[in-house]
Parts: structure tokens; C-alpha cells; sequence
């Protein structure tokens, strides 16, 4: 599916993943909601089927375990599901940022829809920031995501945007993300999400202090491929002695990165460290690793095998300081 830039939206600067339309600054969620392309329902149906689709006469039945979900503007639809999945609207994803960006010092930055309407997000800044050395900055970000096709919980996640490239990472301490998901089988009260959330971005100096330990810890060549090929590359066979290894090309082009061709790679907190080694994995993975379109990078960066990869980049380059 080609991305469509009608269904996102941005305000500031143009964000990393390049698409939406323009917003001025603390706009209300009502032109939010129109802009980003939120602005219509997601309507339930049930399931019916012809037993003899041939056969004109035959009665329509009915199959009550299952609903299908649509678009209210479009008629479009999105999935069919249990009748026990709980929808979140696309009205919801914004509203849980009413009294955050009204009260607590937010600011929506981007928000819109992936896949159709399959999946809804919006991003805001906290308000949190930080510099390592050479004014390397690092700010703090609140993700909420959703889908209406069960490939992804509603998930509440503290992430942070590196400012030099706009490389994403979401925010882990102790090995585990801070990130909160409610399961669709349960009902999304943003309250309650909230005060777990309290808890997580609290994470935010424990965080920032392990990668300002990685802005100090400096890595040998030997160290950065080996690190890059625990990254990045899967052993061909089980037997060490005849490997090879896939992903070679990545591997090679994220090494070229962290030795000077990635954004910010010559700034001092990155050059030769593995705090540059980290984010040379994240600019990869969220600018340069092949995708189809941009909408499905940002896709993959955020909720797919990119953000694997880049939680794997995370907890690896910890290791090299513990």
C-alpha cells in the first residue's frame, strides 16, 4: 500500500518518517482529528454469510461470535474480530492527550492512521530533554498506538527522539519497556493507564543517566563488529566454524554510519562509543533499512521487526558497560 500523507499530521519541524500535513503549534484535538485523518468511527457489523452463494434463494446466516469492523466515513473494511474485542476509537487515541498537553506541559508533535485505519497513533513531547556531550540532545516523548485487527495491544509508550537524526528508542530500564498495553479484550480506560504511566516516566533520569554511560564507554573496532553482528545478522548454520552470516549489507552500511556517514556520528558523545553504535542501529532502522514506502518503515520501525531489532541494539550496547 502506497502511504497516504492525508492521514497524518505534524506539528514543528517535519518529523523523521517525512509524511503528514503541517499543523501550527498547539492546535485543538478538533483540527488534530481532521488533519491527521482521525476524524471518522469505527462501526461494528455482524458477520453473515450465504451457505450457497450460487443459489439466490438460500437465506443469509449469521456467525455471532464474530463482528466486522468498518470505516463510518468510508465503508471500508478493517477486520473481523471476536465479539469480545474491545474497539478504541480514533477520537480516543487523541482525547488521552486532552489533559496532558491542556495541563502537564505536552505537546502533540505527530498523530495519524497506518494501513487504512488499521492501526492510530499519536506522539507528543513531555517536555523532557537532556544533553550529552557536544550538545548531543536527547528529548522525551509519549507514544500512544492502537489497532482494530489484533496485531497490536492499545500501548501507551515513553520513547525518546534523538534531536541530530530523529532516531527513535523506546525508553527501557533493567532490560524491560516502560511501555503500558492494555489487551483488546479489556476495555481502554486512559486513567488508569495514566497513573501507570506516572511510574514509567519517572524512568526517565535512570534512563538518560545508563546512555550517558554509553556516551562514555569507547568501543574498539573488533567491539563494534562484533556488536553490530549480534545486532544485525542470523547465523546461516548451526556451525560456528562455517558461518557466514545474512545481513551483511546492513551490517555494512551501519558500520559506515558509525564511523562517520550517520547524522550526528562525529558528534563527541557518539564518536567511537557505543552510544554511537546504538544509534547507528536506530537511524538505520527507522531512515535508511529497505522498505516499500515510508509508511511502512515507520510501521516496522515503531511496532514491527525495526523496533525488534532496535530494543535488541539497546539491551546489547548495555552490556558493553555493565
Amino acid at each position: 500500500m502506497s502511504h497516504l500523507v492525508e492521514t497524518m499530521a505534524y506539528a514543528g519541524n517535519t518529523p523523521w518518517h517525512g509524511l503528514g500535513n503541517h499543523l501550527s503549534s498547539k492546535q485543538p484535538l478538533e483540527t488534530w482529528l481532521k488533519e491527521a485523518g482521525m476524524s471518522w468511527q469505527i462501526n461494528e457489523s455482524p458477520v453473515q454469510f450465504a451457505a450457497d452463494p450460487v443459489d439466490d434463494q438460500r437465506p443469509i446466516r449469521s456467525f455471532p461470535e464474530q463482528k466486522v469492523l468498518y470505516r463510518s466515513d468510508t465503508q471500508e473494511a478493517l477486520s473481523v474480530v471476536s465479539q469480545r474485542y474491545q474497539v478504541v476509537q480514533p477520537r480516543e487515541v487523541l482525547e488521552f492527550y486532552r489533559d496532558l498537553t491542556e495541563r502537564s506541559g505536552y505537546e502533540l508533535e505527530t498523530a495519524g492512521v497506518l494501513k487504512g485505519g488499521r492501526k492510530l497513533w499519536a506522539l507528543a513531547r513531555t517536555g523532557q530533554s537532556i544533553a550529552l556531550k557536544g550538545n548531543d540532545v536527547v528529548n522525551g516523548y509519549l507514544l500512544l498506538a492502537t489497532s482494530c485487527d489484533g496485531t497490536l495491544a492499545t500501548t501507551a509508550t515513553p520513547t525518546t527522539v534523538r534531536v541530530v537524526c530523529n532516531n527513535t528508542l523506546t525508553i527501557a530500564v533493567n532490560g524491560a519497556s516502560q511501555a503500558i498495553k492494555v489487551p483488546h479484550s479489556t476495555r481502554f480506560d486512559p486513567g488508569v493507564v495514566k497513573k501507570q504511566l506516572g511510574i514509567a516516566v519517572s524512568q526517565w533520569d535512570e534512563f538518560m543517566y545508563r546512555m550517558r554511560t554509553l556516551a562514555a564507554r569507547p568501543v574498539k573496532a573488533h567491539e563494534a563488529k562484533d556488536y553490530l553482528q549480534s545486532v544485525l545478522c542470523e547465523p546461516l548454520t548451526d556451525r560456528p566454524e562455517r558461518n557466514n552470516f545474512s545481513n551483511g549489507k546492513a551490517l555494512n552500511k551501519v558500520m559506515r554510519m558509525y564511523e562517520g556517514h550517520g547524522r550526528g556520528a562525529d558528534l563527541e558523545a557518539a564518536k567511537d562509543t557505543a552510544w554511537g553504535l546504538l544509534n547507528a542501529v536506530t537511524e538505520y532502522i527507522d531512515h535508511e533499512r529497505r522498505a516499500r514506502n515510508k509508511e511502512y518503515r515507520m510501521d516496522t520501525a515503531w511496532f514491527g521487526q525495526g523496533a525488534v531489532i532496535k530494543q535488541r541494539a539497546l539491551s546489547t550496547a548495555l552490556r558493553l558497560v555493565v
